[in-house]
């Protein structure tokens, strides 16, 4: 499942890794936060190494749908519901700034992009108050958004009930953006380490990263994994993990001209693509959405179908030519988390909970980082970092954080009361499959991929949630706090740091029909 933007994209190549080494700064990740801190704090002058346990743009900010709007769907009017007006503001701001910068450094590195229109629409009349309250919250927050007129409704080629509209938004290919970023890093003085696995984080006696390669200490550390890799804080319990699904298909026919994303029923995320943002030459579409919990679909593969099926019914003759999915983390206050780790002494810094507007909100987290790294006086900051840093929790927040964390406990009981119903041995599942067992009252996941059957422990390595199987990706997810796993065990992305430890064949527990080899268990530290 490779993103349309990786497809014969340029790989990045980084600096060896030498153990032992003191930075100012070290960013873990390489992504639009990690790379965007990295360049501007080298800009200040400071030494800066990024460590990246995959390639640039591996995850999620390589994998969106290259949509920089400030018109997200419902986020406004949501914020609005429990919040302030001068949050709502502020969040605007903030965004207003990221976007600002992230154009401005496209401009600088030569990364085209396009001007479009934006729009949140409803797909029903039962959507029509939730534009009536965004177009409200849009315009006290102060901007210059329209409703969409009746005429222009009527010439959508998919069901546009109501809308509104903000102008002169972007639509950008992000994994160019990404290596623009990357190489002007390299450039400047700056270090990036690629295929190099962070294990783990310290803040004392001394400050700095473990990896599977040794160690770098630093002034400062900068987690910018989409969600922190350290419990400091409990910030795995203030996020949910949100994951969505895109297709791009190549077709003939009529293409809409703005960025559009609906604001009830399934999420429906549509942009055409074109030479100034993305491989129009290969695809010319874009269809995203049918988010979930990561670990909670009965199957991602049904929903990866359902966009495709969409598609083909509102864009006839659109032939899909790849899909992907991307997982973000929403905060139970909609607000960004961005700042310094508790009990960390100010050594560590991270940003998480865009809630998959990451275009805008990562660069203008980068913004704010590099100001409290730099010790920027807050008398000097733009006056969004301030009022979002002492931002107060209102009961519907704990609300919300409730009712996740209820969640996280039904899904972890659940889960384990659910392996037990399944004893070894099993059936050697069809290819692209998985399945969950009990062995000796021990979650074990099962699953055949190329033509391999694995055996793994089915128990995530972060806080011991049942995982499930992802059969549109072939993964083991965690639907506690969204880790995720390689069919064979290996950590892609999440809270945990670890491997899943591989299983041996146990006497009389054999796979049934299974002639594939199930090798013994190996160190669980994450590579």
């Amino acid at each position: 499942m490779t993103p349309i933007w990786k497809r014969d994209a340029p790989e990045v190549v980084g600096t060896p890794f030498a153990s032992g080494r003191r930075r100012d700064v070290v960013v873990v990740g390489a992504g639009l936060t990690g790379l965007s801190t990295a360049l501007l704090l080298t800009r200040r002058g400071m030494d800066v190494a990024v460590v990246e346990a995959g390639e640039v743009g591996g995850l999620a900010s390589g994998a969106n749908t290259g949509k920089l709007s400030l018109l997200q769907g419902a986020v406004l009017s949501s914020l609005r519901r429990h919040h302030s007006a001068r949050l709502v503001r502020a969040y605007v701001e903030s965004n207003q700034d990221g976007a600002q910068w992230l154009t401005g450094i496209a401009d600088e590195l030569g990364v085209p992009y396009s001007r479009r229109a934006a729009y949140s629409y409803a797909q029903t009349p039962e959507g029509v108050a939730c534009i009536e309250a965004e177009l409200n919250a849009s315009v006290e927050a102060g901007l210059p958004v329209r409703r969409v007129e009746p005429d222009q409704l009527a010439q959508s080629p998919f069901d546009m009930v109501d809308a509104v509209a903000l102008d002169r938004q972007v639509a950008i290919d992000p994994q160019r953006l990404l290596i623009a970023l990357a190489q002007a890093l390299l450039r400047e003085g700056g270090t990036l380490h690629t295929g190099v696995r962070v294990t783990r984080v310290h803040a004392v006696p001394w400050s700095g990263i473990e990896t599977t390669r040794g160690f770098l200490a630093a002034n400062h550390v900068v987690l910018a994994t989409a969600t922190p890799i350290t419990d400091r804080g409990l910030y795995f319990a203030k996020v949910r993990g949100l994951r969505s699904s895109c297709v791009a298909f190549a077709t003939d026919g009529p293409l809409p001209e703005g960025l559009y994303i609906s604001v009830d029923g399934e999420t429906k995320s549509v942009r055409s693509i074109t030479p100034e943002d993305g491989p129009a030459e290969v695809a010319q579409l874009i269809v995203g959405g049918n988010g979930f919990p990561v670990g909670r679909a009965a199957s991602p593969l049904a929903s990866v179908e359902g966009l495709v099926s969409w598609a083909q019914y509102h864009f006839p003759g659109a032939e899909p030519v790849a899909s992907w999915s991307a997982q973000d983390y929403a905060s139970h206050d909609l607000i960004p988390f961005v700042g310094a780790m508790p009990r960390a002494l100010g050594r560590i810094r991270f940003a998480t909970g865009y809630a998959k507007w990451g275009l805008s909100n990562a660069p203008a987290a980068a913004l704010r980082l590099t100001a409290e790294i730099c010790r920027v006086p807050r008398r000097d900051r733009p006056e969004w970092m301030n009022v979002i840093s002492t931002r107060f929790t209102v009961p519907a927040d704990l609300a919300r954080g409730g009712v996740e964390n209820l969640r996280v406990g039904w899904e972890a009981a659940s889960g384990w009361i659910g392996a037990q119903g399944v004893p070894t041995p099993v059936p050697r599942p069809a290819e692209g499959e998985g399945v969950v067992a009990n062995r000796a009252g021990q979650p074990v996941g099962i699953s055949t991929v190329d033509g391999r059957t694995c055996a793994v422990s089915a128990v995530c390595t972060h806080l011991g949630g049942v995982l499930r199987w992802n059969d549109a990706e072939l993964t083991w997810d965690c639907p506690l706090h969204a880790s995720r796993f390689t069919a064979e065990g290996s950590r892609i992305e999440g809270p945990a740091l670890r491997d899943l430890p591989r299983l041996p064949r146990v006497p009389g527990e054999e796979l049934e029909d299974d002639p594939a080899e199930v090798r013994t268990p190996q160190a669980t530290t994450a590579r």
